[in-house]
């Protein structure tokens, strides 16, 4: 299977053109009652060929939320299809965030889902979960590179309840959460421009300079806007790996929809603060 230049490569020429801001497509019911829609199928399809129309063509990422879409089964997951495949023509990157995690076949089947080049799902990235341990990722990460495609790994995540298990500390002394950069460095050796394959790493997190974030590789940072971080924040919060994050704002765009002028400008505003923070740091 032939397949695209490598996500890392990719996703650093986007960053560099386009600035690094990610911007969720976050379809759930709140939101689609702002924005005047129905919580339906109908609701769904104009909310993310709204948010596709506004900035696909102008911001690096984008990450719709898989769940928010199945809920509707398969009607949903087809506008997810759709979704997908015009925000790519558009020119965005498209993550897909569905946290999968699974064994053996299982895991194969997941990543054939969303990172085989022929499946309708084909994500230029995958957010997944290594919490069978790392290694029940093996599947997805062969067909990301084969594929051209990338991972985001669980690894410090802006939810409270994530620290019981990220922090639990292994035999060797080292947490959970620093091992899988342990792991993502590893994938990532020798890779330039960047890695394909990135950690999930909370901007809410405060100081992380305890950790190793120099993974070579991109550091998917969810926890701006609602979640109470702030783009002044990433530079404290990231250190010297600044340069690689890849902030995702949902609700502090989304929620000036329906209209398209006002979500592009509320994605302008934000990527410029972001810009601004992360060239001064």
């Amino acid at each position: 299977m032939s397949g695209l230049e490598p996500f890392g490569a990719r996703l650093r020429r986007a960053m560099d053109e386009r600035g690094p801001l990610c911007v969720g497509i976050d379809p759930h019911a709140s939101l689609l009652a702002e924005w005047g829609l129905n919580d339906d199928v109908a609701g769904l399809e104009r909310f993310s060929r709204t948010v596709v129309e506004a900035v696909a063509d102008r911001v690096a990422v984008l990450k719709p939320q898989s769940a928010f879409f199945e809920r509707f089964g398969s009607r949903g997951v087809a506008v997810l299809e759709q979704s997908v495949a015009e925000a790519r023509a558009a020119g965005a990157l498209v993550v897909m965030d569905a946290k999968r995690g699974d064994i053996g076949s299982t895991m194969a089947a997941y990543a054939e889902s969303f990172l085989h080049k022929d499946a309708p799902l084909f994500s230029d990235a995958l957010t997944v979960s290594p919490y069978l341990g790392y290694g029940s990722l093996a599947p997805a990460v062969a067909l990301a590179r084969e594929s051209g495609a990338g991972l985001f790994v669980l690894a410090l995540t802006s939810n409270p309840e994530g620290g019981e298990v990220q922090h639990a500390v292994r035999p060797d002394g080292r947490n959970v959460g620093a091992t899988m950069l342990a792991h993502l460095a590893a994938e990532n050796a020798g890779e330039e421009p960047l890695g394909s394959f990135g950690a999930v790493v909370g901007a809410t997190l405060g100081d992380l300079s305890t950790y190793d974030l120099a993974i070579n590789g991109p550091l998917l940072a969810p926890g701006i806007g609602a979640q109470g971080a702030t783009p002044a924040d990433l530079p404290r919060v990231f250190g010297a790996a600044v340069g690689n994050v890849v902030p995702n704002v949902s609700r502090g765009v989304l929620r000036h929809g329906p209209d398209v002028v006002a979500l592009r400008d509320a994605a302008a505003r934000c990527a410029d603060d972001i810009r601004q923070a992360v060239t001064s740091s």
